[in-house]
Order: C-alpha cells, then structure tokens, then sequence
C-alpha cells in the first residue's frame, strides 16, 4: 500500500506548510508602525474653547505682563513694540504676540549625527523620544532605587540608540556623582555624542558653559564651525519661570543658543494648582500665555529661529501637594495642550508617561498608554518623557525603555489608521474564500497584509497559557530585564573616532 505521508504532493504540502510558517514567524520587510505618522484627530477642545483659552492667554500678556525680564531683553521686546508697565512689569501686547506667531518657524529639521535618523517637527507628525533629569536610577540588577550615576547615563543612551521607536534622545536622569555644574554638563554632552547618532538634547547650566561645549560639538562634526552649519543637539531651556516671569540665567542660554544656531525647546513647565490655577481652562490660558512669552523672546532675538513650542502642563496631586505625572487631567491637559500648539501652526512639544509607578506594573501601563496615546491623538509633535521614565520623573529604568518601545509602535499604528482602497476592501477576495476554503488563512491578500498592516510587538506575549507556563512564566518585567540587559551586554557603539575622542579627552574634563 502506497504511504500517502511520503508521496509527492504530500512533501509539497509540507514544504509549503513549513514556508508559509518561516513567512509568518519573520519580521515585516517593511516596518508597519514607523515613527512620524498624522495625528490631530482628537481635539478635546472646540473652536470656542480654543478662541477663549488664546484670548485670555494674549490679556495675560498685554495687561499683567511679564515679570523680571533681564535688560537686554527688556530693551531687545521694547524695541519690538512691548510697552513698561508702571509696576515694573512687561507689557506685550497683542499685535506683537500675533506677529512673532506669525514669523516664527512652523518646521524645520532635527539632525541626527547620521542624516538618516534626522526628524522633522512641525506640522501633523508625531514622534516619541525621551526627557526628565531622573535624580534616580531603578537598578536592574537589585530591582531598588538608587542615585543615578554618569555611567548610567552612558547606558540609558547607547540602550535606546538600538530602539527603533524612540525618534530622537534626551538625557534621562541626572549624574548625581559629577557635583560640578560645568563637568555635569560637559559629561552629559560627552555622553550623547559618544554612543548615538539620533538627534539628541541636551541642557545647560550657565550660559558660559555653552561655548566650551560647542567646541566639543565641532570636534565631533569635523572641525570649527562645523556643527553650526548642521546643527546635532538641540537645548532643552525652561526661561519662563512659573507664574509669568523670565529666569535669568536661562534667557541668556537662549542668547548663547541662538548666537550658534542650536534649536531649542522654550519649556513651560507649570503645575495645576501650584504655580498656575486649579481649574483646567485657567490652567491652560496661563501656561499658553508663558510659552507665548518665550516664542515672542526667540522671535524677537531672531525671527523665524527653530523653536520647539514646549508648553508642558504638569499637575499636582491637591490632596498632598506631590508632583503627579499619570492621571485623566494629565492625559487630557497634555491633549490640549498639543492642540493648542497645533491650532497656532507651532511645532509641539508635550510631555507624557509620567507615570507616578516606581514598579513596572498595572498602574505603570495604564498611566502610560492612557496619557501618551492621548497626546499623540492630538497631534504632539514630540512627545517628551514617554520613554523610560518612572516615579513621577524622579526615576529611569532600562527594563521601562524596552516595555514603552514597544508601547510607542502600537501607538504609532493606531495613528496610521486605516486605509480604505479597493485592493484593500477586497470584494473579490471575501468571495473566494466564503465559495473556496471558508476561511482567509494562507491567501494572498492576507500574507501582504502580514507584511504591511500588522505590527508585531518584540516583548508582548501571545502563547498559550500553558505554553507560557511551561516557559517559566516571566511577566513582562523579566522579559524586558532580560532583553536591556542583552543589549548592554551587546552594544557598545563606536560612534567617535579614536582621534576625536582623544581630542575632547584631551580638552574636557571628561570622566570614565
């Protein structure tokens, strides 16, 4: 008797079974959920909430005014059209706001070191990356905080530059083992220069300290001027000083960013009913009317000057006064807020997944997923601290920035939406398999549907329970511990030559 197993059409049928199965189980050629894609389509606000928010936001800042504006910037908006006002305060009025909206630079492009990882901002693309000044670091070995640490920062960085979905990298915590000011800066810059090539952001203390660092930049770019011309960092400012007035020392690092063309996020970081009101609407027309402040101080320096418009509603728990960085009013400030920017044609800048978390746990997801999904609905171009951040900002973790790559694909294919065209309705293709097999497995349409709709998750489990079980059972915390620490183990990237790394070693006081 013939067996049937080892006939021809039987090994074909194996053969194919096995191909289809290799074709399922590889990754997509072409990547389903990249970032940059549209959002905009949810706006918490209406056309009269928007108007009513803005028309307050430009009273605020044409009859209170601004306070403590430094003299230089006091003469430079006076001679732009802003008015004293008898208190000592600064008047800016309307007409002065609306043209610096109108000449200030709606895109512009964020370079990344390799050109194929620059980013563009502005208008309805979306893009996660990073922020915070964590003061604490969720060790991966012992699971339990501790001060974070320079060499922690060189981790966090050379970990997220293999993470497809974090679009650009800000320093995430804080080298609580550099105390000097100027070295804290100058390792921070050394950091993100030697093991990335993203577009990158960094901060500085003083203004003095940005020269030194630009010196640094050039090494890096290929010699003086250079990094000018093509500028690979970007400075994160906060100079507006909740309730509406300047700092001091941040409007002269503006000064200094803009005197070597470094791109900025002017960051409003008000807190509901702390240093802004309580109430939702009174929140956002102050916080709107202090990063109005700081587009009119960037336009009024130098028109059209690339500006990141970082209006970053930031609440408070009103029971105890705490910083809270999850929550339903953060998810729907930060919407609105991203709106806003977006309804003035200002590129976005908002901050989600802030999670008051210190475990990576079910209220670690919720505030995560819930806020930054919202944020880029709305259209936030850059979404800071949505990756790697834990405990209200006042810790990083590597196992996070493994679990919210992930979460930010997701989010990036919700946004990409659906597309409707006759190949993809496929009447001919529901017809055949209803009056063929009965069912769509292993059709054409649905392995380039495989390919080109679907994305799937790198540390998400789908098995079976038992399979799982039989596995060992590891939740989603030693899975993602597991992969950050293969990582590290992996990647040490070579991102500066032998000779410019022995330059700036050379010149900084740089620390291993």
């Amino acid at each position: 008797m013939e067996d049937k197993t080892s006939s021809p059409s039987a090994r074909r049928r194996r053969s194919g079974r096995k191909s289809r199965l290799a074709q399922r189980a590889a990754p997509p050629k072409v990547n389903p959920a990249p970032p940059g894609p549209k959002g905009g389509r949810y706006q918490p606000l209406g056309e009269p909430e928007l108007l009513s928010i803005f028309q307050t936001a430009l009273r605020l800042l044409e009859e209170l005014g601004m306070g403590e504006v430094p003299d230089r910037l006091a003469t430079a908006l006076c001679s732009a059209g802003a008015k004293p006002l008898d208190n000592g305060r600064i008047s800016m009025p309307r007409a002065l706001v609306e043209s610096c909206i109108g000449c200030a630079a709606k895109q512009f492009v964020l370079h990344g070191r390799d050109p194929e990882r620059s980013i563009k901002v502005g208008g309805d693309r979306v893009y996660f990356g990073t922020g915070g000044a964590a003061v604490n670091t969720l060790d991966i070995d012992s699971g339990q905080y501790r001060p974070s640490t320079l060499a922690d920062l060189h981790d966090f960085t050379r970990l997220q530059d293999t993470l497809e979905n974090v679009a650009w990298f800000t320093r995430c915590c804080i080298a609580t083992d550099v105390a000097d000011p100027f070295e804290l800066d100058v390792n921070t810059a050394f950091a993100l220069l030697k093991n990335t090539t993203k577009p990158v952001a960094t901060a500085f203390t003083l203004a003095d300290h940005v020269d030194p660092i630009v010196a640094m930049f050039d090494i890096a770019a290929g010699g003086a001027g250079k990094f000018a011309e093509r500028p690979f960092v970007k400075a994160h400012i906060s100079p507006v000083i909740s309730p509406m007035r300047f700092g001091e020392d941040a409007v002269d690092v503006v000064y200094k960013c803009i005197e070597h063309n470094i791109p900025m996020s002017c960051i409003t970081a008000a807190q509901a009913g702390a240093t802004a009101p309580a109430t939702l609407a009174g929140f956002l027309a102050q916080s709107l009317a202090e990063t109005l402040a700081s587009l009119v101080m960037v336009n009024v320096i130098s028109p059209g000057y690339p500006m990141v418009f970082s209006n970053w509603p930031l609440v408070i728990d009103l029971r105890s006064g705490a910083f809270s960085g999850g929550g339903g009013e953060t998810t729907l400030l930060n919407a609105a807020s991203a709106q806003l920017s977006n309804w003035l044609g200002l590129p976005s800048g908002v901050a989600c997944s802030m999670t008051d978390a210190k475990a990576i746990d079910a209220q670690y997801g919720v505030e995560k997923g819930m806020t930054s999904l919202a944020a880029a609905l709305a259209g936030g171009n850059l979404i800071y601290e949505s990756s790697g951040m834990t405990a209200a900002l006042l810790g990083a973790s590597f196992e996070a920035f493994i679990l919210d790559d992930d979460m930010h694909a997701m989010t990036y294919r919700a946004l990409r939406g659906v597309e409707v065209s006759e190949e993809n309705l496929g009447f001919d293709a529901i017809c055949e398999a209803v009056l063929g097999e009965g069912h769509f497995l292993g059709s054409t349409q649905t392995y380039n549907a495989m390919e080109r709709d679907y994305y799937y998750p790198q540390l998400a489990d789908r098995e079976q329970p038992r399979t799982w079980q039989e596995a060992g059972a590891d939740d989603a915390w030693t899975r993602a511990r597991a992969r950050a620490r293969t990582v590290l183990h992996e990647h040490h990237p070579a991102y500066l030559s032998a000779e410019q790394e022995h330059a700036i070693r050379s010149a900084f006081p740089i620390r291993d």
